[in-house]
């Protein structure tokens, strides 16, 4: 194996929306998005394909929402919704430093996310 390379071809990688916030309370905090976004780029430098799945706890929590009377499969959606809000910004910081991205959803969002297709 060559310098640089990975031993894996493949991986996944979890993001919790908790790690976008950084030291901020909520939210996304530039600084976490753009070193994440770093650490994907080296990955993929190194020859991995890399599927990420991002959460949105950094901005919404549905079984908090429940907690207070919401219906949990409307509090659900909206955690759906905070997870695309990552998705794009992820997606936005990896292009920006020259890494090709695709973002998908398990939900209708054809304006913003392709359609996730099981193949």
């Amino acid at each position: 194996m060559k310098s640089g390379q990975s031993h894996y071809r493949r991986a996944l990688l979890k993001l919790s929306g908790e790690s976008l916030k950084g030291e901020l309370d909520s939210g996304i905090d530039s600084e976490a998005l753009i070193y994440l976004a770093g650490q994907v780029k080296e990955a993929v430098a190194m020859g991995v394909q890399l599927a990420v799945v991002v959460g949105g706890g950094n901005f919404w929590r549905g079984e908090e929402w429940e907690a207070r009377g919401m219906d949990r499969a409307t509090a659900d959606y909206a955690g759906m919704l905070a997870t695309m809000m990552n998705s794009l910004a992820l997606q936005d910081a990896l292009e920006q430093i020259g890494t090709d991205t695709r973002a998908q959803s398990a939900i209708a969002i054809q304006a913003v996310a392709e359609p996730y297709i099981r193949r």
